[in-house]
């Protein structure tokens, strides 16, 4: 049922918004879980655990990621030109954990290797994504980086989920008709 204009609040009657019942309701959407990785100046690797990523186009080839502007490493992002996306299998829950944490060293006790643009790339992810940054655009306390895929590596496996602020693993189609 359509409701006429006429019977719908005027914006000025709209309660002000609960932050908690906003993030609520986001965490209602699964989303990937990613590691955004760069190289610094002095040339260390620095990463974040992102739930906000996502393509934005394939002509030309593009992304996005949001990465907070209190976090210690948005700075690295947007100094340098390049830097990397990696997709987390289900089984590493334990990196994003890890990269979520306030620790200036993410990389003291994590294995990666440099990719092609030399951003660090993380073992055993599903998939790895080097990006040239081609836009960076403030929004609210966050910044949108844009990049432009330049190189990908997919491997087989299951992506590790976030859902109402906690991990979750996907069941397959043919897992869940099987289990019967």
């Amino acid at each position: 049922m359509i409701i006429p204009q006429q019977d719908r609040p005027a914006v000025h009657e709209t309660p002000p918004l609960d932050l908690n019942d906003l993030r609520r309701a986001c965490s209602m959407f699964p989303t990937g879980v990613v590691i955004a990785t760069v190289i610094g100046r002095d040339g260390s690797p620095h990463g974040i655990t992102v739930s906000s990523f996502t393509s934005v186009s394939l002509e030309p080839p593009l992304i996005l990621i949001c990465v907070d502007h209190r976090s210690r490493v948005v700075r690295h992002f947007m100094e340098d030109g390049y830097f990397a996306v990696n997709i987390l299998n289900e089984r590493q829950r334990h990196l994003s954990s890890h990269f979520a944490q306030k620790n200036p060293d993410r990389f003291s006790s994590v294995g990666w290797y440099p990719g092609y643009t030399g951003s660090p790339l993380l073992p055993e992810v599903l998939a790895t994504m080097e990006c040239k940054l081609r836009q960076r655009v403030p929004a609210g306390d966050h910044a949108i980086l844009i990049g432009q895929v330049l190189r990908v590596t997919e491997r087989e496996g299951s992506p590790l989920a976030y859902f109402k602020s906690s991990y979750h693993t996907l069941v397959r189609h043919e897992q869940a008709s099987s289990t019967k």
